[in-house]
């Protein structure tokens, strides 16, 4: 009361009087001249997504010592493009009945908002896998088909093939992520009504049809008779869907791309198969890079007056975790950071959220105690009792040398003693402690590496980024995405 008189005694009752008017009037007035939409964030005109499969937390900190080490760094202080984004979160990746997941269910869980089995596509955690009548009855919507149904243009751009778990998720509902073709879909399913993903991305409605596709996988659009896996030797997908609108272009090399035009459907399937690995890379590929692929889906979009969501995924630094070639995993992560890059140059943040994670990790550490500025892909290397670097590798109790970057499983394991020396080089597989033999990533029986169940990180950046803080489950980045475009969560 006694602050109060004084106020009065300075100010005089009238001044006092049309303070206090002010004071309650003015948050009247706020929402006349200001509405809530505008006093809050503003929400994302555009979402692009991109997805480092297996790009887990030890994948980024390595990929950020590679890189700057590329660059003539020592690397541990080297920032990655996604790595300056002011909003970060960590994800749980399980699937709902698995403890480390695959990339099928978390590809559903990110783009869905609905956790589920490993190995499905599209599809709820209440179907069970291989099943299609469940396929059919259990049926989710991803953040693309709301998208493109509420008038934005949505695309893909991945190094995999585009029926490949990942990118199928945005757009296919299957009960078994290797129903690619219809050479692995079983007959009595399709007369069922159940369809192999390559037939469901050429088919989809005019409301979920995706604007804008580029990836590898031409095979699994062909029968035999044209190099494709399909189970009809003449078969032909692309074909057909060409001649049912004047308005679509399909291209199979890095120079179709600069003929896209603005309102064109665009289908681009680059490699038979996945995309060619960056390590193995020749002058004369024909081939275009993530980067090139990113910025040409960009400039595609941006001309539909909605807005626009974009998932870009490097899908290969999976692979070369499966194949125990860190090198591998290395390239692939730095493209997928310079795909960010030119993301951010031909972008406005304003309007714009850039979201930046892996569907899950792998059994792939870094550890021993390497020197400062000791190359990542090298052997380790210690520093003396003074702190020097030594002038020889270290060496185990085997007595050989060993690697700072190393698999927990797969290729290159060894289930007892005695181990040989690693090779150095982007070529070289780390020792590791036990063989797994399983399905390798092309489907093939291999020792391959497993993924790991290790929380990935999640980087933000832009319009609605505000959403990405804590730990947080991996479904709930469907629900960041919706509310960052201003729409309600439910689906």
């Amino acid at each position: 009361m006694k602050s109060y008189n004084v106020i009065q005694k300075r100010l005089g009752w009238a001044l006092w009087d049309v303070v206090l008017f002010a004071l309650m009037i003015l948050p009247l007035v706020g929402c006349t001249l200001f509405p809530p939409s505008q006093l809050q964030s503003n929400h994302a005109k555009n979402i692009i997504l991109f997805i480092g499969d297996g790009m887990g937390v030890s994948t980024v900190t390595a990929a950020r010592i590679f890189d700057g080490q590329s660059q003539g760094m020592r690397g541990e202080e080297h920032v990655l493009p996604f790595e300056r984004f002011d909003q970060v979160a960590l994800v749980k990746t399980y699937n709902t009945n698995q403890q480390v997941p695959d990339s099928a269910g978390t590809a559903t869980a990110i783009f869905s908002g609905t956790k589920t089995k490993a190995g499905v596509i599209g599809i709820g955690p209440e179907a069970k896998r291989r099943n299609c009548d469940d396929a059919l009855q259990y049926p989710v919507q991803s953040i693309g088909e709301i998208a493109k149904r509420r008038g934005k243009s949505v695309g893909i751009v991945t190094t995999t093939r585009i029926t490949h778990a990942t990118p199928a998720s945005l757009y296919a509902h299957a009960p078994d992520r290797i129903w690619e073709s219809d050479k692995y879909l079983p007959e009595d399913d399709w007369a069922l009504g159940c369809r192999d993903i390559a037939w469901q991305l050429l088919n989809l409605d005019s409301d979920s049809g995706l604007d804008i596709v580029m990836g590898g996988g031409r095979r699994e659009f062909y029968g035999a008779n044209f190099g494709g896996s399909r189970r009809t030797s003449n078969d032909d997908l692309i074909a057909p869907w060409l001649a049912g609108d004047p308005l679509r272009n399909f291209i199979d090399d890095v120079s179709g791309l600069d003929d896209i035009r603005s309102d064109e459907q665009i289908l681009g399937l680059f490699s038979e198969s996945h995309m060619t690995y960056v390590a193995q890379r020749t002058d004369d590929t024909t081939e275009p890079t993530l980067s090139q692929m990113t910025s040409a889906a960009i400039d595609r979009l941006t001309a539909g007056p909605e807005g626009y969501f974009l998932l870009v995924e490097a899908g290969r630094i999976d692979h070369g975790h499966h194949v125990g070639i860190p090198g591998y995993a290395m390239l692939e992560t730095q493209a997928l950071a310079r795909a960010v890059e030119t993301a951010l140059k031909k972008v406005d943040l304003d309007d714009t959220l850039i979201m930046v994670t892996a569907d899950h990790s792998h059994v792939f550490t870094i550890g021993g105690y390497p020197t400062r500025g000791n190359p990542i892909l090298g052997l380790v290397i210690e520093n003396d009792g003074t702190g020097k670097p030594n002038a020889a590798p270290a060496r185990a109790e085997d007595g050989s040398t060993y690697r700072t970057v190393q698999y927990a499983n797969g290729i290159g394991a060894i289930a007892s003693l005695p181990r040989q020396d690693p090779s150095l080089g982007v070529h070289s597989r780390a020792q590791a402690l036990f063989a797994r033999r399983g399905i390798g990533f092309d489907g093939s029986v291999s020792n391959s590496e497993t993924h790991g169940g290790e929380d990935v990180a999640l980087y933000a950046s832009g319009a609605g980024a505000e959403g990405v803080r804590g730990v947080i489950e991996q479904n709930l980045i469907f629900d960041i995405m919706m509310s960052a475009y201003g729409w309600p969560s439910a689906k």
